[in-house]
């Protein structure tokens, strides 16, 4: 109160309209003030008039700006006041505002004394109360200074991933102000700013040493600024500061500018904005290509840490308990750039999974590579490789282009998925599996190339999984080869159109429907794995055939099949057989004594039931004229197909309840 210098009110608070422009005495100080009208107060709150102490408050500092008031600072530094404060001066704060509330009493000026909640700023550390004040700062002008980085942005120079952190970063460059550069702190950069000991000459060094003379009156002996740089100043430097700027080392040469700069949303005006106009302002050019912005880290509830909360995380716990690729895998994972993530131990848990998969496979991979001699194979064409290892090569081929292509535009989520769903599911739940009776069987001509494919899809899929999981592949990789010393200096991946094998993944992919299908009947009648069975493929199509003859020996150990037989007919197959129809082709497993044949029927109803669902919504949309005559031809295409599909495997279902019913 005693740093007063107007009240406001509101300019259209018909309640005091009319005492805007007229004087009213502050008491205790006797000073005379004006009464200003300003937007700033709200009506609704309290009586409407506001106190406006610009020495002592921000928000009243504004006001104080609009309507030329004068900025009156009566605290000195521990809080007490000063000599501005009249008779108060030299009393703690505390004790000169109970001595304030007391005398407006005893002058009947007081009306009454209310509690009020409202946010004070509190010491982080001491628990103490701050008061704002005004203090001499050192300024860094912006006007001139922000135009680089706003056509930077503005003309792609450099690009902001994803694109609508561009509407925040245009909000800040719009609004810019002078920035106060100069901080009250007992460790940073000094300010390096000098005052002549006898004439109190400011001078700015911009070497590091301090002025040898004063220009104004020739005095030699200086007092340096105690106040530091803000410590975004000094962030602001890093991309040319760090490389030894201001001398042209080979560093600042070759890494300025850089590439892309990974950062959290949340620093986009702190920092972000800051390296681009101090690199354009320094080095005359931009600092970085690229930004790419991700979210914060929040909790399972979608709070963000604090201490107050008492919700954080500490990294080195878990990375102590699960390793550290977990923990980067996990943040990671399911993640577009710019979004938050919630938090949660069992995805930590889920992505330590994963790593154990991974050094499981490679383990059992290494151990048949001791016993075998890959190093003797070089393949000159593909002619003894098996379609399972074809459709294994293909595939690591096709996602060599999609992760770098996902990569190359920021999906890094994407990328991630990508690689695990391969390596978990292609590559350690199909192939290596489809590939155990080869590296069993020392006769197996084709061992040699097996070993050769398992060996080079590891490799080719630990490089993809490498920025990930950068200490799990490495361990792996250079224990794995000797020829080169690093994954991290290797060759990345490139896609390759002599290893696309289109037919080999289409014919895999068709025993694999088999296979799940066998898995599934089993399943659902508790077929233990260790029960094996005759497997009776029928089958009129001779693709098909082939497909299942090139691929008996994984196909009997992935269908648990005692013996594989491939029919064009069902003829000589057992009335109690049960039955997996696809695509083209019916499998059938004599398990009289396993299946009560009730149930099997039961089975088939519903696959009946599910069946004519399907081909009644593909003859829908096909008899749907608008449909025909304004979707793609492709998707026409497409629905005729499901329709002819549908149908044939509702003809084998058909057939199939007949012959158990009678």
């Amino acid at each position: 109160m005693l740093g007063d210098t107007a009240v406001a009110v509101h300019p259209e608070d018909e309640r005091y309209k009319a005492l805007i422009g007229k004087k009213v005495i502050l008491p205790l100080m006797n000073r005379e003030i004006p009464v200003v009208g300003d937007t700033y107060v709200d009506k609704e709150f309290g009586t409407g008039v506001v106190k406006i102490t610009p020495g002592h408050d921000p928000n009243d500092f504004e006001v104080g700006k609009r309507h030329n008031l004068p900025e009156i600072n009566v605290m000195n530094d521990d809080a007490t006041i000063n000599e501005k404060g009249g008779k108060y001066a030299g009393m703690d704060r505390y004790e000169a505002r109970r001595l304030v509330i007391k005398e407006l009493e005893e002058m009947g000026l007081l009306v009454k004394v209310e509690d009020h909640v409202h946010n004070v700023g509190i010491h982080d550390r001491c628990e103490t109360t701050v008061e704002p004040m005004i203090k001499q700062q050192w300024f860094v002008k912006m006007e001139e200074l922000i135009k680089p980085a706003v056509n930077s942005v503005k003309s792609g120079e450099i690009k902001l991933v994803p694109e609508r952190m561009e509407k925040n970063y245009f909000n800040w460059t719009d609004n810019i102000r002078d920035w106060c550069i100069s901080r009250q702190l007992w460790w940073g950069h000094r300010i390096p700013a000098y005052y002549c000991d006898k004439c109190g000459e400011a001078v700015v060094a911009k070497e590091s040493e301090k002025p040898s003379d004063c220009p104004k009156c020739g005095h030699k002996h200086f007092t340096q600024d105690e106040d530091t740089l803000d410590t975004w100043f000094s962030s602001a430097l890093w991309t040319f500061s760090t490389l030894g700027w201001l001398e042209k080392t080979p560093e600042l040469e070759y890494f300025y500018p850089t590439n892309v700069l990974v950062t959290g949303y949340d620093i986009i005006f702190f920092w972000v904005i800051r390296m681009v106009f101090s690199g354009y302002e320094h080095m005359n050019e931009k600092p970085f290509d690229t930004v790419l912005f991700h979210g914060l880290i929040r909790d399972a509830l979608g709070r963000k840490m604090s201490k107050s909360l008492g919700n954080g995380i500490d990294p080195l716990e878990i990375i102590k308990e699960y390793g550290a690729d977990a923990l980067r895998f996990t943040l990671i994972t399911g993640n577009a750039p710019g979004n938050d993530m919630r938090f949660h131990m069992e995805r930590v848990e889920a992505s330590r999974n994963f790593a154990n998969k991974v050094w499981n496979a490679s383990r059992f991979i290494m151990m048949n590579l001791e016993k075998g001699d890959d190093e003797s194979f070089e393949p000159t064409n593909f002619d003894t490789f098996t379609q399972a290892d074809k459709w294994i090569i293909s595939k690591v081929n096709s996602l060599t282009r999609e992760v770098t292509a996902n990569m190359e535009d920021f999906e890094l989520g994407i990328a991630v998925q990508k690689v695990y769903d391969f390596i978990w599911e292609e590559f350690c739940d199909w192939y290596i599996e489809m590939v155990k009776p080869r590296l069993y069987n020392e006769t197996d001509e084709t061992k040699g190339a097996a070993l050769w494919t398992l060996k080079n899809v590891l490799i080719q899929s630990l490089k993809l999984l490498h920025p990930y999981m950068p200490f799990l592949t490495e361990e792996i990789f250079c224990t794995l080869q000797e020829k080169e010393e690093s994954i991290m200096i290797s060759d990345w991946p490139v896609y390759k159109e002599n290893y696309n094998f289109r037919g080999a993944e289409e014919a895999v992919e068709t025993i694999k429907t088999a296979v799940k299908g066998i898995r599934n009947v089993r399943a659902e009648m508790n077929v233990p794995p260790s029960k094996k069975a005759t497997v009776i493929v029928v089958t009129k199509d001779h693709e098909i055939q082939k497909i299942f003859e090139n691929s008996r020996v994984f196909f009997g150990t992935l269908g648990y099949a005692s013996e594989v037989v491939i029919k064009e007919n069902k003829e000589g197959i057992p009335e109690d057989a049960v039955s997996s129809v696809m695509n083209g082709a019916t499998i059938y497993m004599p398990f009289a004594e396993l299946v009560d044949i009730g149930k099997e029927i039961e089975r088939l109803e519903k696959e009946k039931a599910r069946l004519e669902g399907e081909i009644k919504r593909a003859n829908g949309m096909l008899r749907n004229e608008r449909f025909v005559n304004q979707a793609p031809e492709a998707k026409i295409k497409e629905e005729k197909e499901k329709l002819e599909k549908y149908t044939n495997m509702m003809y084998q279902v058909k057939e199939r309840l007949e012959y158990l019913e009678q």
